[in-house]
């Protein structure tokens, strides 16, 4: 099982950035980029939009670094200050015009790409965070059970038969099974450890 060491927490993390460690910075921001960017493109923007409000969250991290009372609670704070930063800058957004209602004619398919008004769903931010808990956990495990689980796991259109990742693996197929049980239940104690 992958070690899950003091550096690995959050409130270390802050500890260390706090202390101007660029390591630690690097990994924490590493660590949550993905469930900034998700949260962030969830809320409708496109990645220049969504690059724009990940800059922000983590300028206001960097900010907020040093007096932040919980840094324990480090992911809650980063989902709540992209939450509303992108809704401050959606709201910014539609105050902004930036050409003409005839410019917009002359630029097929633009009315589709207008964001999603209704706020983010409780039950969506709750997915996107299981979705990050479970890929740090993927990122901890061995590199054989990241391999092994990636290859079992893949979406429908690329699905690969046991025959196929076993021959992959190197292993026999018969132990493909066990493997794999095993395997989860290392990815399942990370992501409740998470």
């Amino acid at each position: 099982m992958a070690d899950l060491s003091q550096e690995d927490d959050d409130a270390a993390l802050v500890e260390r950035c706090r202390r101007g460690d660029a390591s630690a910075w690097t990994t924490l921001v590493k660590r949550y980029q993905r469930l900034v960017y998700a949260i962030v493109t969830r809320a409708g923007f496109d990645d220049h939009g969504a690059a724009d409000v990940f800059q922000t969250v983590f300028s206001r991290l960097v900010e907020h670094l040093p007096r932040l009372a919980q840094p324990e609670r480090l992911q809650a704070w980063i989902v709540t200050t992209a939450k509303r930063e992108a809704l401050r800058a959606r709201e910014i957004g539609r105050r902004t015009v930036s050409m003409s209602r005839d410019e917009d004619d002359d630029m097929p398919g633009l009315e589709d790409t207008v964001a999603d008004d209704a706020p983010l769903a409780e039950e969506q931010l709750s997915e996107l965070q299981q979705l990050h808990r479970l890929r740090l956990g993927l990122d901890r495990l061995d590199q054989r059970c990241r391999t092994l689980l990636l290859l079992v796991f893949r979406d429908e259109d690329e699905k690969l038969g046991y025959d196929e990742v076993a021959r992959r693996m190197d292993m026999p197929a018969g132990s493909l099974g066990p493997t794999r049980a095993r395997c989860l239940g290392k990815l399942r104690k990370l992501v409740e450890g998470a």
